[in-house]
């Protein structure tokens, strides 16, 4: 549930937006809650959760949606959440990011995406390419601004979305990526585990590190797939990160600035992974207001009083 009672007023319900001739893709109505967020810049926001956006081999994939309340259009986020590839949803872990884009005046869409070990590499991606589809065939249904769409993920959610804004960012519109903590230099973990950690066995099919499987880490990372048209990409990662090594990020950065790309690196200093665990601690917080104004420049949009 996107917002509890403690967190969010009630002031209403109403129906989402009729949805077009995509009937296989999307229920015909849902109910959507009408709430206040908080903090020192009210604004309304129209919620409406599982909505239906893919159905690959038959399998349904669901989304949550929360759009302000206003004219528009909107800028949005694509949220993808993390899971070592293997679990997770799309309510999982990422409140902080949904009360800080709301405050914002983003829309935001939260995605489920086919799981390992029964949907290896590369079907997750592949949703989150979906994901991206779906929302600009609706933009005009829910105020979606085509050109400020963002994708932003965390750990496993990061490598997704780095994955789809390198290879795909410019064919899908993607105006920006914000990566949280994502493993997106296989190609390193070699050096900080004995064999292959959760996840990496399950979703890439790589069970030891013989040349072999070397070859597909380095293949499947984000790292070895920069190019110059690449969308900008803001990566967030705690420098004591024991599941995901820092390098992830400042590799990924590095090889995209030689390839005439635009990205940047905040450093949360002595943090571990997840940025659960940074709520509630000063010094780990500063990535948030970082993050909005990086997205205003970014997208060119003046900030929200």
């Amino acid at each position: 549930m996107r917002y509890s009672l403690s967190s969010l007023t009630l002031v209403g319900l109403l129906a989402c937006p009729a949805w077009g001739q995509e009937a296989p893709l999307t229920e015909p109505t849902h109910p959507c809650r009408v709430g206040v967020v908080g903090g020192s810049s009210v604004r309304f926001t129209k919620n409406c959760p599982d909505i239906q956006y893919s159905r690959p081999d038959g399998k349904p994939l669901f989304l949550d949606a929360s759009v302000p309340d206003g004219k528009g259009p909107f800028p949005t986020a694509i949220l993808v959440h993390g899971g070592y590839f293997v679990r997770g949803d799309k309510t999982s872990k990422i409140d902080p990011l949904e009360n800080l884009l709301s405050s914002a005046g983003f829309a935001w869409f939260s995605l489920d995406y086919r799981l390992a070990p029964e949907f290896p590499y590369p079907a997750a991606v592949e949703d989150v390419e979906a994901g991206v589809r779906w929302l600009r065939l609706h933009a005009e249904q829910f105020n979606v601004d085509v050109n400020r769409i963002v994708l932003i993920g965390d750990g496993a959610g990061g490598y997704m979305v780095a994955k789809a804004g390198a290879d795909e960012g410019k064919a899908l519109g993607i105006a920006a990526v914000v990566d949280f903590y994502g493993p997106n230099d296989l190609t390193v973990i070699p050096k900080h585990w004995s064999t292959p950690p959760e996840g990496i066995p399950q979703f890439f099919g790589v069970h030891d590190y013989s040349a072999k499987s070397l070859q597909i880490l380095q293949d499947a990372s984000p790292v070895s797939h920069v190019t110059k048209d690449m969308p900008p990409f803001l990566f967030i990662h705690g420098t004591d990160d024991q599941t995901v090594p820092f390098e992830c990020s400042s590799n990924m950065c590095e090889a995209m600035k030689k390839a005439g790309a635009r990205c940047a690196v905040v450093k949360v200093t002595g943090a571990d992974h997840g940025m659960n665990i940074w709520e509630g601690k000063t010094q780990w917080e500063s990535w948030k207001p970082v993050m909005i104004d990086w997205l205003n420049t970014t997208l060119g949009l003046k900030p929200k009083g």
